[in-house]
């Protein structure tokens, strides 16, 4: 598993569960995917991102003018990366929410290649259930990912720090003030 970032904190989280890790500030990425798979590109990529894809790459600063005045409204940069990073057969999930219109998408390359594409956003309603029972049984473990617990009353605070603190915050626990008078 290769993990693909820029904050430190996530970086190292990521290297402690295992993966490789690739901070997008100090390599050209697709150079160093193809470097780490013998040259033929990951089995399968997963575009986490979606719409609100950052950074100073030409495509991604005229998707983020085209975004800023109307013309479009997702910014596509790690999806154009994924496709022309993944091998040739390989798979492409794309969980990250996407909202609307983009262009400069690589269709050529997602058709030579035959990629498999799978999208949509994650279906809670189906997972939550079971998910929340493996944790209650002691069968998964997620709190190596919580970064903060607040009351709810705290939610705007907590988004904001999601938000302007993506380095020091992975996740926010959020508990009204009568889950704490029960525990």
């Amino acid at each position: 598993m290769i993990a693909i970032d820029h904050h430190p904190h996530r970086l190292e989280l990521a290297k402690s569960m295992g993966a490789e890790i690739i901070n997008y500030h100090d390599v050209k990425v697709r150079e160093a995917l193809a470097e780490m798979t013998g040259g033929i590109g990951p089995d399968a990529c997963i575009d986490a991102v979606g719409m609100e894809s950052h950074g100073f790459s030409i495509d991604n600063i005229v998707d983020a003018v085209k975004t800023t005045t109307k013309l479009g409204t997702d910014r596509t940069h790690v999806l154009r990366e994924v496709l022309m990073a993944c091998r040739k057969g390989g798979r492409v999930s794309i969980p990250g929410v996407y909202g609307g219109m983009a262009d400069k998408l690589p269709i050529g390359a997602l058709m030579q290649k035959g990629l498999t594409i799978k999208t949509g956003q994650t279906h809670v309603q189906k997972y939550l259930r079971p998910l929340l029972e493996m944790i209650g049984e002691g069968k998964i473990d997620t709190t190596f990912l919580i970064s903060h617990r607040l009351p709810l009353e705290s939610a705007p605070e907590g988004y904001k720090m999601f938000k302007e603190q993506q380095n020091e915050v992975t996740k926010v626990v959020l508990k009204p003030e009568w889950q704490k008078e029960a525990a």
